[in-house]
């Protein structure tokens, strides 16, 4: 699965405080999808 976070992100911090295995706040207070992370697929089916 893809996650990425749009340019319309207004660097609340709620999606790295969720889940900080997929997403980080920049230096510049904006978030980021962290690359290359590995989903337990058992997880990501519950999820859907």
């Amino acid at each position: 699965m893809k996650y990425f976070v749009n340019e319309n992100c207004i660097g609340c911090g709620l999606c790295a405080e969720t889940c900080p295995s997929i997403f980080e706040l920049t230096d510049a207070g904006a978030a980021h999808a962290k690359e290359d992370v590995e989903i337990n697929s058992e997880l990501e089916a519950s999820a859907d």
